[in-house]
């Protein structure tokens, strides 16, 4: 991605009207429109603007995927802090299945014993599957002895 100054300081003198015209776009969308539609209008408006600066929808793919990992291991981070946190009065449950359930204010673990891998929910959202080591085999350790 081309984060040189001079280039977009010319394309704002160039092209200011657009830049004007798409800002008042989005503060139209934000005002007048309630639901998901509004942030597809948006983010189509500032792709538009994108584009128009000579970004490439390559580019623009390559930064939406840093953001995305980033607020990935972001949410990672603050659910193993919360691991840390929790295991004292998390609760465990063995399931009729076979498996087991850990809950806790913000986390819910699900897992097979002896497995190596459990499903991990952080606030409700599922964050995939994780491996049993460090941090998670260390909450479920906890609070497996908790709850004898």
């Amino acid at each position: 991605m081309n984060y040189d100054t001079d280039a977009w300081v010319q394309f704002a003198q160039d092209h200011w009207v657009v830049i004007a015209v798409a800002i008042v776009a989005i503060f139209v969308v934000m005002k007048l429109v309630k639901t998901v539609v509004k942030w597809m209008l948006v983010a189509a408006i500032v792709i538009g603007i994108g584009a128009y600066g000579g970004y490439t929808i390559d580019d623009i793919q390559k930064e939406v995927t840093k953001i995305g990992d980033k607020v990935t291991s972001e949410v990672k981070d603050q659910a193993i802090k919360a691991m840390a946190g929790e295991a004292a009065e998390a609760t465990y449950a063995d399931n009729a299945d076979g498996s087991y359930s850990i809950k806790s204010t913000n986390l819910e673990l699900t897992g097979v014993p002896n497995s190596g891998e459990v499903s991990v929910k952080f606030h409700g959202q599922s964050l995939g599957t994780w491996k049993m080591e460090g941090a998670v085999k260390e909450y479920v350790i906890q609070a497996r002895a908790a709850a004898k």
